[in-house]
């Protein structure tokens, strides 16, 4: 399968004025590529993409394809809350070299099924027909996208490729994968159990603070050392459920700048910020839980 793996969806470092840190995001990308990731998910949910200026989206998704060149896949989100923004963003991802494009349905108004498959099929034509996943995040958007919702939508749109399946209903992940399609499962703590029934790969925040946790589950899996990878699953989900315990996107970004020695800023207002206290007490937890950072990361 072309779009499989361990797929990090990497945070946008951030100045004081929102805009994208281009040099603290090469390496985080650069981080990630050596501890050996398959690919990114760029300006995702962890990306801040519904704050960040679509401007910048084009700057991050170009960064990404530049650093990684070609040793990872880099699947661009270009939803929006405008059919006409998103076509703009997906045009920009396809001349920018991504290999694959995504997008949440519309969001708020509550879209019917025609309403989803025309604007995915402008935003589709508008980056040449890229292979094309569906992002199925109903928690934040309020549209479930359902095994039987994907296959006429995979029907009517011939390049979507996959999705990342980041619903509650964890058994609907099956009924993807009967369809043909890349299905990434959008859960850490579920990588293991996801790839049992199928699943192409894992795509979320914690991957790119702590990759190395999910490349070796994916690897132990893929050599079928299924104890080996239980226990590996444990040790990634112990990573993530401290990260649950704090604010998602504020603890990456702390995470990944103690990691790596930058500073990747804070998330964007209203997401809420680490104070003084919680950074020192999130690093100690982190340091306490597994020997993997207490090492200063070396990036070749």
């Amino acid at each position: 399968m072309e779009f499989e793996g361990v797929y990090p969806a990497i945070i946008t470092p951030l100045d004081e004025t929102n805009k994208l840190k281009e040099e603290e995001f090469r390496k985080v990308v650069e981080f990630n590529i050596q501890a050996g990731v398959h690919g990114f998910w760029v300006s995702g949910g962890t990306g801040e993409s519904v704050y960040v200026n679509p401007e910048d989206i084009k700057k991050v998704i170009k960064s990404a394809v530049n650093q990684s060149n070609d040793r990872a896949k880099i699947i661009a989100h270009v939803g929006s809350l405008t059919t006409k923004t998103s076509q703009d963003l997906a045009y920009s991802a396809a001349e920018s070299g991504a290999h694959a494009i995504c997008a949440v349905p519309p969001f708020f108004y509550g879209p019917s099924i025609d309403t989803i498959i025309t604007h995915y099929k402008a935003i589709s034509d508008a980056s040449g027909n890229l292979p094309f996943f569906v992002y199925n995040l109903p928690q934040s958007t309020g549209t479930e996208i359902t095994p039987e919702t994907m296959n006429i939508i995979s029907t009517e749109i011939p390049n979507v490729a996959g999705l990342k399946h980041s619903g509650p209903k964890f058994t609907d992940l099956r009924g993807f994968v009967k369809l043909g399609l890349s299905c990434f499962i959008g859960n850490s703590t579920l990588m293991l159990p996801a790839l049992t029934l199928g699943a192409s790969g894992c795509i979320d925040g914690p991957l790119n603070a702590a990759p190395e946790l999910w490349v070796e589950i994916w690897n132990l899996f893929k050599d079928k050392k299924l104890d080996q990878s239980i226990k590996a699953q444990e040790n990634a989900t112990q990573f993530s459920n401290i990260i649950r315990d704090f604010d998602m996107h504020a603890t990456i970004k702390e995470i990944i700048s103690y990691r790596l020695n930058i500073d990747c800023g804070s998330p964007i207002p209203p997401l809420p910020y680490l104070s003084k206290n919680e950074k020192t007490k999130l690093i100690t937890a982190i340091k306490n839980l597994n020997s993997l950072f207490n090492k200063p990361i070396h990036l070749n």
